[in-house]
Parts: C-alpha cells; sequence; structure tokens
C-alpha cells in the first residue's frame, strides 16, 4: 500500500476515500454496491424466455419456452435456496444452467421464491414444501400429465429437495424421476465453519431478532458468511478499494449475490433448531404431516455434486447423503466454491471434476476412497450431468405448450417474473 502510495502521489488514497463515500451513501440508501444495476433480472441475466404459469403466496413458477423441436420426456424442476434470488442457476446466458439444459432438449421449471416480510413470519419449512415443491409438482403434471420429473436442488434448495423427496418415497408417490442435489446438506453433524455460529445460544439470540422484526434480513445473515472469510470477504475488499483504490468490476455472479432476501422468522428457526442442530433429517426424527421421513426410503437415482472448497456445504458434509442412502448414487466433486463451482459451464477456464457412480445398494465409498477411485476429468461437469439425465430419460417428444389454460394455470407474465423484483 505504501508503495502504490508513493508510486500514485496519493492519488489511491483520494480514489479510495470516493469509493468509500460512495459506498456509505449507497448502503445507507439501501442499494445495491457499484455496478450492481449493470446486471438487472430480466434484462442482462435472467433472460432465458419463459412465462410464469403459477403464483402463490410463496412462489412463481416459470416454464421456460423450448429451444429444440423435440424434448425430452421427463421435465425438469429446478429448486434454488431462497436465501438469494433463484437466477443463480440462469444468470448471463453463456453461464445460465437453465439454458444449457434447454438448448439439449430438456423441459425446464424453475421455482422463483417470494421475499419476504414482516407479514411471512409465520411461514415454515411446511409451507415452503407445500406451496413450493408441492405446488410445482402439481402445476407441472397439469402441464404434462402423468410425466415423472427431474428434480433439481441447489443448497438450501436441494435440503429441501431431498426431504420432499423422502416424504414422496414414503407415501408411494412415484412422481419423480430422478433426484439431484447441488452443494446440498443432508447429515449437518460436520457442517463446515458456520457450525462455529450457531449454537443454542446463537439460535436464541437470532430467534429474539426475527421474532420482532418477523425475518432475518440479508444483511444480518451476510455478517455470518464474512465471518467465514474475513480475508477475502472483509479485509481483502476494503484494502483495495479503500487503501489501493481498486475497484473490482462487477460480475453477474457478484452482483446477484447482493441481490439477497429475507429469511421469515418461523422457517428460519425450523431450519436451524431441526436440521442444524438437532440433525433430525439425517436420524429420521424429521417430520412431515405429521410422520418421520427416512432419506434411505428414496428409491430414484440421484446426482449428488460437492465443491471443493465449499465454505457453506463443505463437500464431505454433503457427501453424507451417500451413507443415508443406498440408491444408485453419482457423485460429482467439481473445482470452485459454493456458488462458482456450479457455475462451471463449458469452457470455463480452470475448471475439473471427478465422477464415480455407486450403484444401488453397492458398498459404501469412503471420500478418501473416492479421491483414491475416480479420475480427474478436465473441464466442466454440466455435460456429464446432462448426460445422466438421457441416461434416466424416454424418447423425444413434442413440446408442451407453455401453461395449462383448460386446467386452470394460463401463463401469467413473462419470465422472470414479479417475485425477482421483490426488495
Amino acid at each position: 500500500m505504501l508503495q502504490r502510495t508513493a508510486a500514485t502521489g496519493g492519488a489511491n488514497l483520494l480514489a479510495g476515500a470516493a469509493h468509500w463515500a460512495e459506498d456509505l451513501g449507497r448502503q445507507t440508501l439501501g442499494l445495491s454496491p457499484a455496478g450492481a444495476e449493470a446486471f438487472r433480472p430480466g434484462h442482462e441475466v435472467a433472460v432465458t424466455p419463459g412465462k410464469v404459469i403459477l403464483r402463490n403466496e410463496l412462489i412463481e413458477l416459470i416454464q421456460y419456452a423450448p429451444a429444440t423441436p423435440t424434448v425430452h420426456a421427463e421435465p425438469v424442476l429446478v429448486v434454488s435456496a431462497w436465501i438469494m434470488k433463484y437466477y443463480v442457476l440462469d444468470l448471463s446466458p453463456h453461464n445460465s444452467l437453465v439454458r444449457y439444459l434447454i438448448e439439449r432438449g430438456h423441459t425446464v421449471f424453475a421455482i422463483s421464491w417470494k421475499n419476504p416480510g414482516a407479514a411471512d413470519a409465520q411461514l415454515g419449512m411446511a409451507d415452503y414444501l407445500r406451496l413450493g415443491i408441492r405446488a410445482s409438482l402439481d402445476a407441472i403434471d397439469a402441464v404434462l400429465p402423468r410425466r415423472r420429473v427431474h428434480a433439481v436442488g441447489y443448497c438450501l434448495g436441494g435440503t429441501l429437495m431431498a426431504i420432499a423427496a423422502a416424504a414422496m418415497a414414503r407415501d408411494c408417490d412415484g412422481r419423480l424421476a430422478s433426484l439431484a442435489l447441488l452443494a446440498a446438506q443432508t447429515d449437518f453433524t460436520e457442517p463446515g465453519e458456520i457450525g462455529l455460529f450457531i449454537d443454542e445460544s446463537q439460535l436464541a439470540f437470532l430467534e429474539d431478532i426475527m421474532s420482532r422484526q418477523g425475518y432475518l434480513d440479508s444483511a444480518q445473515m451476510a455478517v455470518a458468511f464474512q465471518a467465514l472469510r474475513p480475508g477475502d470477504l472483509v479485509w481483502g475488499p476494503m484494502v483495495r478499494n479503500y487503501l489501493m483504490g481498486e475497484r473490482v468490476p462487477m460480475s453477474d455472479l457478484m452482483a446477484w449475490n447482493a441481490d439477497g432476501t429475507r429469511m421469515p422468522y418461523r422457517m428460519h428457526a425450523d431450519y436451524l433448531r431441526q436440521l442444524f442442530l438437532d440433525n433430525a433429517l439425517a436420524e429420521g426424527r424429521y417430520l412431515v404431516d405429521g410422520r418421520p421421513v427416512s432419506l434411505n426410503d428414496i428409491d430414484v437415482p440421484v446426482f449428488l455434486l460437492g465443491t471443493r472448497t465449499d465454505h457453506v456445504a463443505p463437500w464431505r458434509s454433503v457427501y453424507k447423503f451417500s451413507l443415508l442412502c443406498d440408491t444408485d448414487l453419482t457423485f460429482v466433486l467439481t473445482e470452485g466454491g459454493h456458488n462458482a463451482g456450479i457455475l462451471s459451464e463449458p469452457g470455463h477456464a480452470h475448471r475439473s471434476h471427478r465422477m464415480l457412480r455407486r450403484p444401488a445398494n453397492g458398498a459404501f465409498i469412503a471420500p478418501d476412497e473416492f479421491l483414491d477411485m475416480s479420475s480427474r476429468i478436465e473441464g466442466s461437469w454440466w455435460p456429464g450431468f446432462q448426460q445422466w439425465l438421457l441416461g434416466h430419460s424416454g424418447p423425444r417428444r413434442r413440446p408442451p405448450a407453455l401453461g395449462a389454460v383448460r386446467r386452470g394455470l394460463p401463463p401469467l407474465c413473462d419470465a422472470p417474473g414479479s417475485y425477482v423484483a421483490g426488495r
């Protein structure tokens, strides 16, 4: 920093002061970080064509327009985490997993979660299951009757999708063709560094805040995540912006990461206490409709993915799902972190992954054994995932219409819909 100051005659400090004043002003006014306005949902990001075909008090369900003359029989339902806006998997055209699948003949639906406010304080995990997963599957069944669905859950959306899949298996609901869990934890005994911040006393503190606000704000959640990597997320940016006088150019992923959402009181308390602290799902004590669910009941093929440098859902924690379920399972370990490892489109530099399949009822493969037995594959994991979907899909057919007017699901508006703009 001293060398920089000498070389610029102190201009770096003047630029840094200007950056600090701009950032403080934006934060005071509740505005996005500088440069984020160049990545607007529906304009520069989240631009894959489609229609909202369902809206309830918690979600908008998007059905994307086909891009091929025929499509694979089984549709794909994408369930992202509601801690952020849904469109991380439909970011820019070049790194949109949604667009990638559509261009290869898959019919894709995606859940866009509402940004809850104080009035939504009592929405719990059961509501997210009922109004999110179940309502979406019912709507897809209206558009494509009797078609089984490839469910893809990312982060907390994957945890919820695993709960839904277990409940469906318990209840003999055969609407799933497969289950893909991307950076999603189902066993929380080793949750990683975030575990340092969640215990009974911290949860009581959070519940007190949430009971008064009705929610936990995204800025309050960001503090915990920044504490996981203060060098990368706090001190490093401060040094670059305010002492070196340098602005890191805003990217689509950075802008999305700043587009946070709130977490309703009841849901967040349910999640932290039942799943995180009590580990009720992994231990067969998590209740859905008043009855426990077991992940071991899931009998559809599973695609399980972890990212090597994930600080939110460490890959060895994600891998624990293979201990809890004996179905046909393909595990993939990709380079990158919780978000960047998922956005790993073909052509992305410095990307590789490992993949290994364990057949149904096959012997358990320990994490270190996985590293020894699997081979390094250069490039993106997306083509391997798409080929995995093909292996569990039926013959191609004509694309469905957008929505199902005769069954009460007319297209309501263009994607990405109205909930994505909620502040």
